[in-house]
């Protein structure tokens, strides 16, 4: 069924538990992300990144993700992912998406107070819920994000930013990257635990591929109720399809199964990240 996201997060928030956010691109990603939630009967969230559109019809997808998320036993959420411009916001509304998040992260505090308010108002008249971004988390490898500076949520500035702004959830930048980490990863907790003291709403945690699943759990006691995950997903595709088109058969296959045994490839890891937000223990 599809739901509001900040009904699936204010959820979580109560159980101190999470929600996966998985990055989708296409028909498969999307059976995949639900037909792991259903497995697992926890909800989940659909997200495209803006950066994917100029690849992805963003009304024809969501056609597509809409029909998929009633259809399913579980609920289901429709994200638009680090949005930087309006029209693609006012777009992403218009085509049904139940979440947008406004990535005004470059910019000086201020500015992106001012911004994110603009796209939190606009939002809010369609019943549509916002999530911004304070601090900037860096790239790792494997990431196609753009490029973070590696700033760290201040708190102080985190209360003031959810106050003026009316923001609906926050992504909170402890030291996490966006692809997979080149070194061993230093994730702030107690900054975590000092911007869950600062504000009331659900937090999310960008940059979950590679973190590790003992930090992860840690994180959700200390706010975190959602969390992005992309290139892990994207990694176990791409390994399989290379092994694929290496072996002798792959001329002789057709799409249809190619496409259906590469859905049958990230499933796992999918259901992986939502058994760990469940805090089910691991099989």
């Amino acid at each position: 069924m599809l739901i509001p996201t900040k009904d699936i997060l204010l959820a979580a928030q109560q159980e101190k538990k999470a929600v996966a956010a998985f990055n989708v691109y296409n028909l498969e990603t999307v059976q995949a992300a639900v037909q792991a939630a259903e497995a697992e009967e926890r909800p989940v969230i659909i997200a495209l990144g803006e950066r994917y559109l100029p690849a992805v019809d963003l009304e024809g997808f969501a056609a597509m993700a809409i029909a998929i998320a009633r259809k399913a036993a579980i609920p289901v959420a429709l994200h638009l992912d680090h949005a930087y411009e309006k029209k693609s916001i006012v777009q992403a509304i218009r085509c049904g998406f139940t979440s947008v998040m406004y990535d005004g992260s470059k910019y000086e505090l201020d500015e992106n107070i001012a911004r994110t308010k603009e796209i939190v108002e606009l939002a809010h008249m369609a019943d549509v819920s916002v999530e911004a971004e304070i601090g900037s988390v860096s790239r790792g490898a494997f990431s196609d994000e753009e490029e973070g500076d590696g700033r760290l949520t201040d708190p102080a500035d985190a209360k003031r930013f959810v106050e003026e702004t009316g923001v609906d959830f926050l992504a909170a930048a402890i030291g996490t990257v966006h692809g997979m980490y080149t070194g061993e990863p230093k994730i702030d907790l107690e900054l975590l635990r000092q911007i869950q003291s600062s504000v009331q709403i659900p937090l999310v945690l960008h940059g979950g591929s590679g973190t590790p699943d003992a930090i992860i759990a840690q994180t959700m006691e200390r706010g975190i109720c959602k969390v992005n995950v992309n290139t892990e997903v994207s990694l176990a595709a791409v390994s399989h399809l290379i092994r694929f088109t290496s072996s002798t058969e792959a001329q002789h296959t057709h799409l249809s199964t190619i496409m259906a045994d590469m859905q049958g490839t990230i499933l796992p890891v999918m259901k992986k990240f939502v058994r760990l937000l469940a805090r089910q223990e691991q099989t």
